[in-house]
């Protein structure tokens, strides 16, 4: 039991006292100043008076006589029972006898204090809420777990769900199986590392500059032709950050593959910045460029990897995307709202990256 010196920096408790004798009511209360700091006490002395105290406001522990003129102990802890279930209720009564004693703990009741013997009172309700407080923790930690183990199982869901669009899809305009085992080793990659990213953050919040430099990073040879000029501070909800993750691995593999990081003399400037609109809202402008590779053209046919960063752009991030096919190099511009991290969802929704439409953005 915690002693009154360790309670002293709680709320005071809220008492609700079931009591018909003035008398009787006044001993209490002097027994229940003991409690540190003073409770808040409210009194009723009949059914009507009780009724109305429970539907009132939430009380931390019931005190009750055992007999009353128009109503009886018993039949006030079935009532509180039913309208309160977790708080605790204790007998302080002047009835004497086990069996009454004994009956009441069968029904329900927390303690039962004889009004002859109330020096035990003030240890009484101190071991009630102490032992409700214990209850209460135990029941959020429970709770906690079950939000944990859902949103696992969503995110699993999700992430399995994108997984199995990416396995597909790739393979459908790959020409070798060297090129679908490099390309789809490349964006699962990007998935892992956008996960430990968030798992380093604990799932809160990541900045842009973040996901940036954990993308590069995972192409180290080339990443000292990636010349970034850093924006703004912005920060990503875990469903931004993952989503932008893949949107970068796609343009630096692309990159590598095709475009300016395919050579020996090319580079890559990335940019952003916050602009606030008329509305309050904040957007921010990504702005990917290559200049020094080869000559660029536009291709036939949307690939796999344009597909996947538009619609991961239009649907994950509700933005726009723009691809400009300059012969000088490709210029990538993304424009997505900001969103407050406490509006975001909890997990991405991976499965509606959109990964239904046309094909590889070349590979």
């Amino acid at each position: 039991m915690a002693s009154f010196e360790h309670q002293q920096h709680r709320d005071p408790a809220r008492i609700l006292l079931l009591e018909d004798s003035n008398l009787d009511a006044e001993l209490i209360c002097q027994h229940l100043e003991q409690l540190q700091p003073a409770p808040e006490v409210r009194r009723a002395v009949n059914r009507a008076e009780f009724i109305a105290a429970l539907d009132d406001i939430g009380y931390d522990v019931i005190l009750a006589d055992f007999s009353l003129p128009d109503f009886d102990g018993m039949a006030a802890l079935q009532l509180a029972h039913s309208r309160v279930p977790e708080t605790p209720f204790i007998f302080v009564s002047g009835v004497l006898g086990e069996e009454a004693a004994i009956e009441s703990f069968r029904r329900g009741a927390t303690d039962y204090v004889l009004k002859q013997r109330l020096i035990r009172l003030a240890a009484a309700v101190e071991r009630a809420l102490a032992e409700a407080n214990e209850r209460a923790e135990r029941r959020r930690g429970e709770l906690h777990r079950e939000l944990l183990v859902r949103e696992l199982s969503h995110r699993v869901k999700n992430t399995m769900a994108m997984v199995m669009s990416i396995v597909r899809r790739t393979a459908r305009n790959t020409g070798s199986v060297e090129d679908y085992v490099e390309n789809l080793m490349g964006r699962l990659r990007a998935m892992a590392d956008a996960h430990a990213l968030l798992f380093e953050t604990n799932w809160n919040r990541a900045s842009l500059m973040d996901v940036v430099q954990r993308t590069l990073a995972a192409k180290a040879h080339h990443a000292n032709r990636v010349d970034v000029a850093a924006g703004s501070y912005t920060p990503f909800d875990p469903k931004s950050a993952l989503a932008f993750s893949m949107v970068l691995n796609e343009l630096i593999t692309n990159a590598i593959k095709y475009g300016s990081l395919s050579n020996d003399s090319g580079r890559v400037l990335l940019s952003w910045s916050i602009d606030r609109r008329e509305n309050g809202d904040e957007m921010v402008n990504f702005r990917w460029q290559e200049r020094g590779g080869p000559e660029v053209s536009q291709p036939g046919i949307q690939s796999f990897g344009t597909t996947l960063i538009k619609r991961t752009i239009e649907y994950e991030l509700l933005g726009e995307t723009e691809m400009d096919y300059a012969k000088e190099g490709l210029t990538c511009t993304i424009a997505f709202p900001l969103r407050p991290i406490e509006e975001a969802a909890p997990g991405a929704s991976l499965s509606s990256f959109g990964l239904h439409g046309t094909e590889d953005f070349r590979h």
